[in-house]
């Protein structure tokens, strides 16, 4: 009997081993941030959502060694920047990553509607920037090649992806450690129906709302309209999205793909004709949306 106790919690540790993903910490001391009473929360239903995310973090998803490739990518998961789809647009993603030999890091990062920030609109950037320079510093170590670290986000987690992709060079307006002065720039970047601008005609209301306030000055929807920040360093980008999304026009694709096009920066677009908004790996999806995965498969081998 005591033998077979032995072996059942051995088996659970052993799972529970298993099933562990290392977290990562992204900073000592936060920045832009003041301690306040208010928790980080998280619900579960149908997806995991996390709220008022209080301590940044990336989540590493690492492939098999035998299949594992030199490249890696940190995932921006969507939700309006009011909480973060963490596994529909996160976990499941770095699984499916790991599966084309990729390493995946899902970041937690903070949202701009939480009383513990300072200037709530340069908190996920911030968070995004030491990311990509917290893995390019460590990318040796993890068998990643450091030039070949890329970035994808989903919904407002897109806006995300395409602020880093656009505005890597932001500088920082806090005391710096080495490892933030380590180039930003992701070397490729994937945006799946994102919010890209957050001019009147096309943005989704409550991303920028919650990113940038209730009436925000012209200067800061500028700022964050990543279509007008594109320059020829911007990296190359794949662009998925649905024409029939009653959230986030898709319009916020064409324009950035225009933008990427005229500066000559290598661009692919994929426009499906039904999926709405929020499709993730649109594994139950109707018609043949699923195959965006098989595209993007391709595309990360041509580059």
């Amino acid at each position: 009997m005591k033998l077979r106790l032995i072996f059942f919690f051995m088996m659970i540790s052993f799972g529970k081993l298993l099933a562990q993903n290392e977290i990562i910490p992204l900073w000592k001391t936060i920045p832009n941030s003041i301690e306040t009473s208010e928790k980080e929360s998280l619900e579960q239903g149908a997806i995991i959502k996390i709220f008022k995310v209080k301590k940044p973090t990336l989540e590493v998803y690492a492939p098999a060694k035998n299949n594992a490739t030199d490249k890696a990518i940190i995932i921006c998961p969507g939700g309006g920047y009011n909480f973060l789809a963490y596994d529909w647009e996160g976990t499941d993603m770095a699984k499916w990553f790991n599966s084309k030999g990729i390493t995946a890091f899902v970041l937690k990062y903070r949202l701009p509607n939480s009383k513990s920030l300072i200037t709530s609109n340069k908190a996920p950037l911030q968070d995004a920037q030491r990311a990509i320079r917290w893995v390019r510093f460590n990318a040796k170590k993890m068998g990643i090649n450091p030039n070949k670290i890329g970035v994808i986000g989903f919904s407002a987690g897109g806006h995300l992806a395409s602020t880093l992709g656009t505005q890597f060079n932001t500088p920082n307006d806090f005391k710096e450690e080495a490892l933030d002065t380590i180039s930003a720039r992701p070397d490729f970047m994937a945006l799946i129906y994102p919010v890209v601008t957050m001019k009147d005609d096309y943005t989704h209301k409550g991303s920028r709302k919650n990113l940038l306030g209730k009436n925000p000055s012209k200067e800061l929807i500028v700022q964050y309209s990543n279509e007008l920040h594109v320059t020829e360093n911007t990296p190359p980008t794949f662009l998925v999205h649905a024409s029939n999304d009653p959230a986030v026009p898709v319009e916020n694709s064409l324009q950035i793909y225009k933008a990427l096009n005229d500066k000559g920066v290598k661009v692919e677009m994929h426009i499906y004709p039904t999926g709405k908004h929020g499709f993730s790996l649109a594994i139950n999806q109707e018609g043949y949306l699923h195959t965006w995965l098989d595209r993007m498969s391709d595309w990360l081998k041509s580059i």
